[in-house]
């Protein structure tokens, strides 16, 4: 039976409107503290209570607001703990997730510093104290050079408060746009983060325990602004998925209070975890909850905050779940437009629309969410409405949704992992290499030996699948045991490439490649040949792939008009001319 507690709210823009939906479902009184008609207060009516008009960051409205309730909680961090502080100390609410927690989460430096001393891997960070060029050369050069990223300390979020920096050129125009030129505590440094994949879990802190949802993979536009979000996340193991919900309770754990906490992490390109902020409440990478799990986010938080049970299988998922964010582009109706596309192709399932209002470029007007039995068929479903939502910016002349990222060349989740037994291997696989980047095709390389790191290889050949990788390259001189033992620890195909080693002809390892038992298959090309294995993968991956079919048949297209032109060249000057001019061959 639910509390009749009433739950105040500091703040009622879209997160406080879906947790006012999940507390009129239970009939718990909520109670908003925002400006006039906010998306929260259009859909509560309090007969006992009345919403607060004002701003989450005044002292008197806050005092107002906990006048009315007996639970005071967040839908945004940046308000005054100040008051909160006093408040509770008088026993006159009750504040969760507490004051302190929301004093060191506002401050993202803090929150790092924070997170460091519990034992939670943060990126490396240094803070400003007097805000000058050459504070940034000395931090720069602490954290091992360009590029860093400057960040504001408080008021940062969607992106906004961060600023890469290249190089020295960058120093001034920096902290001129984040407002830090000549001041002390209000910018710091950090580490540029080489991370693969965005990740986040949702986190519930209760009076018996900490939970955690599914991990998210979270998918950002060139603004930093949440577009996508994938559960389960893809191209990451079972195992890897778990340390992230592991680490993240370990990160909440070390807070005070209780509720929803939206744990934000960075997988780096060596499969390092590490968290890059929490938010302390109900979450953007979270809305998916409401359509694929027993118990939302919203009304996990609001257990949580009351005393109420979570159990944990209510946090577990139904179907995979794609959720997209809706927001606004040129004109003011934007939004409306792709709601409307959406109920043409789903039927409204899954559509939530905020109530703000007139639509800004880059504002968060709705999302919708699609849930399906397979995550293949969540992505068919929904990407209509992605394609229709990219025509519209494309049409409009606007920057591309596509996501940014925060790597460097392979930015695009790999397909295609190379293994080598020694770095030596390495050569002999780049025209191969070159030929995948031609195709326009994601790779990861990667060094294991069978014979010298058995366990890691067995480990990575295990866990390739589950990261994504669709098809393996396993190039090894010698005995050659690399690709008939990583074959043996995959049901994806593997391509051997015989290398030549330093004595030797090299037939030893084709023969050991092409001598494996039966039931172990292994696709073996010509020593040296990592351009036909490049070809092999390419054409598993087009079987599929419609645009790597396309570059394909190009590459092979050119190929073909390549050696007519050798033909016709060789026609018109005769083999003797040609093997001089064209092959270098002396008479």
């Amino acid at each position: 039976m639910a509390s009749q507690k009433v739950v105040g709210c500091l703040g009622g823009g879209q997160l406080g409107r879906m947790l006012a939906e999940s507390a009129n479902n239970r009939n718990i009184p909520i109670v908003f503290l925002d400006s006039p008609n906010a998306p929260a207060k259009q859909i509560t009516a309090n007969s006992a209570q009345e919403h607060v008009d004002g701003s989450f960051k005044d002292a008197k409205a806050i005092e107002k607001l906990a006048s009315k309730v007996d639970i005071l909680t967040v839908e945004i961090e940046h308000v005054d703990t100040e008051i909160l502080e006093r408040l509770e100390s008088e026993g006159k609410v009750k504040v969760e997730p507490s004051w302190r927690t929301l004093r060191v989460v506002q401050d993202k430096y803090a929150q790092k510093e924070h997170l460091r001393d519990a034992g939670v891997g943060v990126v490396e960070g240094i803070a400003l104290e007097k805000g000058t060029v050459e504070e940034l050369w000395q931090a720069v050069a602490r954290l091992g050079g360009f590029p860093v990223m400057l960040k504001s300390r408080r008021e940062a979020y969607d992106g906004r408060g961060n600023f890469k920096i290249k190089s020295e050129k960058d120093f001034g125009p920096a902290l001129e746009a984040l407002g830090g030129k000549g001041k002390g505590g209000v910018l710091y440094v950090e580490r540029w983060a080489q991370f693969r994949m965005e990740l986040a879990v949702m986190v519930v802190k209760t009076k018996d325990g900490v939970l955690a949802y599914p991990t998210t993979e979270t998918i950002h536009t060139s603004e930093s602004i949440c577009k996508l979000t994938y559960t389960p996340a893809r191209g990451i193991s079972a195992k890897l998925a778990e340390q992230a919900q592991e680490l993240a309770k370990k990160a909440v754990q070390s807070l005070w209070g209780k509720g929803l906490f939206g744990v934000e992490m960075f997988l780096l390109q060596d499969g390092l975890l590490l968290v890059n902020e929490i938010a302390p409440r109900p979450h953007n990478s979270g809305h998916y909850t409401i359509e694929a799990c027993a118990m939302s986010q919203y009304a996990a938080h609001l257990s949580a905050i009351l005393d109420l049970h979570v159990p944990q299988r209510k946090l577990r998922l139904r179907e995979p779940a794609i959720m997209l964010n809706i927001l606004g582009g040129e004109t003011k109706d934007s939004h409306l437009k792709v709601a409307a596309k959406a109920d043409q192709l789903f039927g409204a399932e899954g559509l939530h629309l905020y109530g703000k209002g007139d639509a800004r470029k880059g504002r968060k007007m709705g999302h919708v969410t699609i849930t399906a039995p397979t995550m293949e068929d969540a992505e068919r479903e929904i990407q209509p409405l992605i394609d229709f939502i990219d025509n519209i910016n494309q049409e409009s002349g606007t920057t591309s949704s596509e996501p940014a990222t925060n790597s460097s060349a392979a930015e695009a989740k790999p397909l295609v992992a190379l293994v080598m037994g020694s770095d030596s291997d390495l050569p002999h696989l780049l025209p191969g290499i070159a030929l995948l980047e031609t195709l326009g095709i994601p790779y990861t390389t990667r060094v294991t030996s069978a014979h010298r790191t058995p366990e890691a290889m067995a480990e990575y050949a295990q866990s390739a699948e589950a990261e994504g990788i669709e098809v393996l390259i396993a190039a090894a001189g010698g005995a050659a045991h690399l690709p008939g033992m990583a074959a043996s620890h995959t049901l994806l195909p593997v391509i051997g490439v015989p290398i030549k080693p330093r004595l030797g002809d090299g037939f030893d390892s084709i023969v050991s490649m092409t001598n494996m038992p039966a039931g172990v298959p292994v696709a073996t090309v010509g020593l040296n040949n990592s351009v036909n294995a490049a070809l092999l993968a390419a054409r598993q991956l087009a079987r599929k792939d419609e645009g790597v079919r396309e570059r394909l048949r190009a590459w092979i297209e050119n190929n073909k008009k390549t050696v007519l032109k050798k033909d016709a060249k060789l026609h018109e000057m005769g083999a003797m001319k040609y093997a001089e001019d064209v092959l270098g061959v002396k008479k």
